[in-house]
């Protein structure tokens, strides 16, 4: 059935890491939410700390967790009260041996919260939780999941940059919820997925026919991230837009490259966020002697997001690996010419309209640095064909669209049997 064919449907959304500025999982809530709404849809929201930033007319369901992440206070320790509840105490345990319960704990909470509402939706929709309770919920009402990319691909990454056993330990612990997200993927119906990349690879990690995947390719707010004529381009500005000492995000490869550029070329790093202190990035920063050509901006609102896109000469992208690619499609919007990895399905959302250069490659990245500083022409020329693709291909309302379709698709299914 095409999208918009049939009457509004009574969508719930669930999400148990939710906030816009902790991850594209949070942005994928946010947007899918509001352009479902915009479609005709009810959307509630389930959600765990920390709490979503929703369009108005959304309900939101916020549920009581030990929120032992939250950065104001992180790995807290609990009162008796909370523990004597045993989601919690499971929670605590999983926590205190190096692991990572939260998908696991969230989706009791959200099964115990949903038991007793769940003739009050249409479907149920999971945003990469992938917990046993989603299981639960699957047996009584029509159910689909989004997975953003395979976390098998983190955990391969993460293992692979530490050297010490325990460290590989601790890594294996991390990731320990791998089996239960593999297990429950299997039971659902359809699986959305936003590139053909990751439909591939989780396929292949998860062991699930590629028949059972739906691409629904992320949109971008191009009335958020757009150019601004007014804020000139500095010459040899580049920005990244991830600080994470995560391998998976490649920033590691940029510092190098940035190391190889020919000096002559005045160049200036800047990085939107903030590292870990002490961390791996500064270290190599110090070791590398490139201090004084790398600024990070630690966290900013929106309006002065756009602003650092608008002062960038080009933007890079830098992932080993990225299920779809946020950060490509944003700098694209913003007319910002793209250097990017093809690294995952970074090539899906930069097409011909940007450099693209092997994952893990310095020196390749440091020659596409030097390209596109030598050619500004050429940059112009790939900042006005980033944001064109942007416009005809990535935008929100295709994305709720398509999602819509299979709901439709899933609850015709469901109503059969």
């Amino acid at each position: 059935m095409a999208a918009g064919a049939g009457p509004g449907l009574r969508i719930c959304l669930l999400s148990y890491r939710s906030n816009p500025h902790s991850g594209g999982q949070g942005v994928y809530l946010d947007n899918l939410s509001r352009a479902l709404q915009a479609l005709g849809h009810r959307v509630e929201v389930v959600s765990g700390p920390p709490d979503p930033q929703l369009s108005e007319g959304i309900t939101v369901h916020r549920l009581k967790t030990l929120d032992l992440y939250d950065p104001a206070d992180p790995f807290r320790m609990p009162t008796l009260g909370e523990l004597s509840r045993p989601i919690n105490l499971i929670e605590w345990l999983g926590v205190s041996t190096a692991g990572f319960p939260e998908p696991f704990t969230f989706g009791l909470h959200a099964y115990r919260f949903l038991r007793s509402r769940l003739n009050r939706y249409d479907i149920v929709h999971d945003n990469q939780s992938l917990s046993y309770g989603l299981w639960a919920v699957a047996r009584r009402v029509p159910t689909v999941a989004t997975i953003h990319h395979p976390i098998s691909v983190d955990r391969k990454l993460a293992i692979r940059a530490v050297r010490t056993p325990w460290k590989k330990f601790k890594q294996l612990r991390w990731h320990s919820f791998i089996g239960m997200q593999k297990r429950v993927a299997a039971c659902l119906p359809r699986i959305i997925t936003v590139s053909e990349r990751a439909a591939a690879d989780i396929s292949q990690n998860f062991g699930i026919g590629r028949e059972r995947f739906a691409v629904v390719p992320n949109g971008i707010r191009t009335d958020l991230f757009h150019p601004m004529p007014g804020v000139p381009r500095e010459r040899g500005r580049i920005i990244v837009t991830n600080s994470s000492d995560t391998p998976l995000k490649g920033l590691y490869h940029l510092l190098k490259a940035m190391a190889a550029v020919n000096g002559a070329r005045r160049l200036h790093l800047v990085v939107i966020g903030r590292p870990k202190k002490g961390g791996g990035i500064e270290k190599l920063i110090a070791r590398l002697g490139i201090g004084e050509r790398v600024t990070f901006t630690g966290r900013i609102d929106h309006k002065e997001y756009v602003r650092q896109y608008a002062r960038a000469e080009m933007a890079v992208v830098p992932s080993v690996y990225e299920g779809f690619g946020l950060p490509a499609g944003e700098a694209m919007a913003c007319a910002v010419p793209v250097i990017s990895t093809t690294g995952g399905a970074l090539p899906e959302v930069v097409g011909d309209a940007g450099l693209l250069v092997p994952p893990a490659d310095p020196p390749a990245l440091a020659r596409a640095i030097e390209t596109l500083y030598d050619h500004p022409q050429l940059a112009a020329e790939l900042g006005a064909a980033g944001r064109r693709r942007v416009l005809t291909q990535f935008t929100w309302e295709r994305a709720a669209q398509g999602t819509e379709a299979v709901y439709r698709e899933v609850v015709d299914d469901h109503r059969r049997f």
